[in-house]
C-alpha cells in the first residue's frame, strides 16, 4: 500500500470569538423568514474547529434553510468554561426558542441555565439531563464506528504500530478511543496480528491528552511522539487540537490520519491528503431534526436522539483519496464488520456508551 507523498502546507487555524468571554451574547441574526430562532452557544473550541461545534452550528443552518418557520439563527463562541452559564443566560434574556448547547462540558452549566428555566427550550450535544425536560439530548454512540476505523487502521498499518490521542479524557472523546482500540484487537485476533496501539489504555482509561480542543502545538507533539515510536496511523479526538497532527510536516508521508466528527475531506479539506477516512458523528443531521421537531411542536420537544450506525447517526466516511491505496480485503472486512455490529453478531462496548 502506497504512501501520499504530498507537502501539506503548515496553516495556522485558530478559534474564531465570536463574543466577549463571559459577556451576554450580541444579537447576529436577522430574521430570514420565520420567527422560531434557534441560538447556539460553543464549548471552548470554538466555531471554527473544523469538529462538533462547527457541525452543529451548520445542522441549525440547515434547519432554518429547511423551514419557513425558522428566522436566521445566532451563535456565541466560549473562550473558557466560566463563559457558559452567562452564554446561555445572555440566548434566553433575547428570547430565543431553541437554545443549543455543544459538547459534554457544558451539561452542568446547561442544567444550571435549563433548570432556572423551565419553560425554555434547550437541547444539548454529547450529554443526557434526564432531570430536565426541556433540554433535548443528542448523542452518538461513536464507539462503533470507531471500531471500524481501528480495524482499518491496524490492516493500513505498514509498522504495525498506531495511535490515538484526545482533547480531554471526558466521555464523549474517550467513546471514540475505545472504540478504536477493540477494532485494532480484533483485527489482531482475526489475522493472527500483534498491532500495537500507542495512547491509551482501555482497560485503565488512561491516555494522551491534549488538555484542551484548541492547542495544535500540543497535538502536533504528541504526533511526533508517536511516529518516533514508529506509528504510521494517527487518530486525533481533539477537536480544533488535531489539526496539529494533520498539518504537520510528515502527515501524508511518515504517516496518515484518521479524522473525527465531519469528514475531513469537507471540513478541512487542505488536509484531505492526509485522511485515511473520518469516524462521522452526524451532529447536523441530529440537530436540525431536533430543531425542526421543537419549531412544529406546540410546548417543548420530548424524546432524544441516540446516533448509531444501524441508522446512520455515527459511520466511516469515505477514502477518499485513499480509495486505491486500500485493498479491497480490507475494504470487504469493513463492509462486512459493519453489518456484524449492526445486527449484533459484534458488540462494541466503551464505559462511555451512552445511556437513555
Amino acid at each position: 500500500m502506497g504512501r501520499k507523498h504530498r507537502f501539506v502546507s503548515v496553516l495556522a487555524i485558530g478559534a474564531v470569538a465570536l463574543a466577549g468571554c463571559g459577556e451576554a451574547p450580541d444579537d447576529d441574526g436577522g430574521a430570514a423568514s420565520g420567527d422560531y430562532r434557534a441560538c447556539m452557544v460553543t464549548d471552548t473550541g470554538g466555531i471554527d474547529d473544523r469538529s462538533f461545534n462547527e457541525s452543529a452550528w451548520n445542522g441549525l443552518l440547515a434547519a432554518a434553510a429547511a423551514s419557513d418557520q425558522l428566522a436566521e439563527p445566532a451563535n456565541v463562541s466560549s473562550g473558557a468554561e466560566a463563559d457558559y452559564v452567562p452564554n446561555l443566560t445572555g440566548y434566553v434574556d433575547q428570547d430565543c426558542d431553541f437554545i443549543l448547547a455543544v459538547g459534554g462540558l457544558m451539561a452542568e452549566a446547561t442544567a444550571e441555565v435549563a433548570g432556572a428555566n423551565q419553560e425554555q427550550q434547550f437541547g444539548i450535544v454529547d450529554a443526557i439531563l434526564p432531570d430536565h425536560p426541556n433540554v433535548y439530548p443528542m448523542q452518538f454512540d461513536t464507539a462503533q464506528a470507531a471500531f471500524l476505523a481501528g480495524y482499518l487502521a491496524a490492516g493500513y498499518s505498514q509498522t504495525g504500530v498506531v495511535a490515538t490521542y484526545g482533547g480531554l479524557n471526558i466521555p464523549p472523546v474517550t467513546i471514540f478511543m475505545d472504540g478504536f482500540v477493540d477494532g485494532v484487537a480484533h483485527y489482531n485476533e482475526r489475522n493472527g496480528a500483534e498491532v500495537e496501539v500507542l495512547g491509551w489504555d482501555k482497560e485503565a482509561q488512561e491516555g494522551s491528552f491534549t488538555d484542551d480542543f484548541v492547542d495544535q502545538a500540543a497535538g502536533r507533539a504528541l504526533s511526533e511522539a508517536f511516529v518516533g515510536q514508529n506509528a504510521d496511523v494517527i487518530m486525533p479526538v481533539a477537536g480544533g487540537a488535531g489539526l496539529g497532527t494533520a498539518s504537520a510536516p510528515g502527515a501524508g508521508e511518515d504517516y496518515v490520519v484518521i479524522w473525527v466528527d465531519v469528514d475531513g475531506c469537507v471540513s478541512a479539506e487542505q488536509y484531505c491528503s492526509t485522511f485515511l477516512t473520518t469516524v462521522v458523528k452526524n451532529i447536523p443531521d441530529a440537530v436540525q431534526q431536533a430543531v425542526l421537531e421543537a419549531a412544529g411542536s406546540d410546548g417543548l420537544a420530548s424524546g432524544s436522539f441516540l446516533g448509531t450506525l444501524e441508522n446512520e447517526g455515527v459511520s466511516l466516511a469515505p477514502y477518499n483519496e485513499f480509495e486505491d491505496d486500500i485493498s479491497e480485503e480490507l475494504k470487504t472486512d469493513i463492509i462486512d464488520l459493519q453489518a456484524d455490529i449492526i445486527d449484533g453478531t459484534i458488540s462494541v462496548t466503551s464505559p462511555a456508551q451512552p445511556t437513555g
